[in-house]
């Protein structure tokens, strides 16, 4: 009886954390020639051949946009090609970069591509990660809100997806020897520094049940 009464509680729980869970739609142009540089970055840089740019997600990759706002930001990721000024990007691919998620800094999530569609936001790790975007910058730190928010979002998308990794682009360095890694041009790699260590601290905390791993 008291084992039953513990898995009511525990689904309860869990209905409870997805009730708060609010995903706006916002879909960036996912046009037929953003299908076809997507199709074309994963052949040249990750070695894939596909006829559609569908990914199984195994790793969400956090992230800060360095500023702006959710309007600034969307109409950015909303681009399809990317700006002449981040050359070494644009030398490998003229595909803009994006992600999946957007959290504004009142914690409130926008759904920019689906989970299961390519987006470049991660070096070697495209055809596999989920990428969440947070409004903020080293300057301007991303809130508590954004923890909330953030760590209620993976809790909705491990449940939904195969999902084994939950890492800060920082972080993202340390698959590069491992199966997981898919990039062609060894010298393509840039440093980062987002989201921050104290944010992937706090997010991580509140998902210790889940046992998502932070390297290979």
């Amino acid at each position: 009886m008291k084992k039953f009464i513990l898995i009511l509680f525990l689904n309860f729980s869990f209905q409870f954390q997805a009730q708060n869970l609010k995903i706006i739609q916002k879909p960036i142009d996912y046009s037929k020639e953003r299908i076809k540089l997507s199709l074309d970055y994963m052949k040249e840089h990750h070695n894939l051949i596909q006829k559609t740019p569908n990914i199984t997600p195994k790793i969400i990759v956090l992230h800060y946009t360095a500023g702006g706002t959710i309007e600034s930001n969307f109409r950015y990721f909303n681009n399809l090609y990317l700006e002449s000024q981040r050359a070494t990007l644009k030398k490998q691919s003229s595909l803009n970069v994006s992600a999946h998620f957007l959290v504004d800094r009142d914690g409130t999530v926008y759904q920019l591509v689906d989970p299961e569609l390519f987006a470049r936001h991660t070096i070697g790790l495209n055809y596999c990660a989920i990428g969440v975007e947070n409004i903020g910058s080293k300057a301007q730190p991303l809130t508590d809100k954004q923890v909330e928010a953030n760590a209620e979002l993976v809790r909705y998308l491990a449940k939904k997806y195969p999902i084994e990794y939950l890492i800060g682009h920082s972080e993202y360095g340390v698959f590069r020897n491992s199966k997981l890694w898919k990039e062609t041009d060894p010298r393509y790699f840039t440093g980062k520094e987002d989201p921050g260590a104290g944010f992937m601290k706090k997010v991580r905390e509140k998902l210790t049940d889940l046992k998502l791993k932070s390297q290979p």
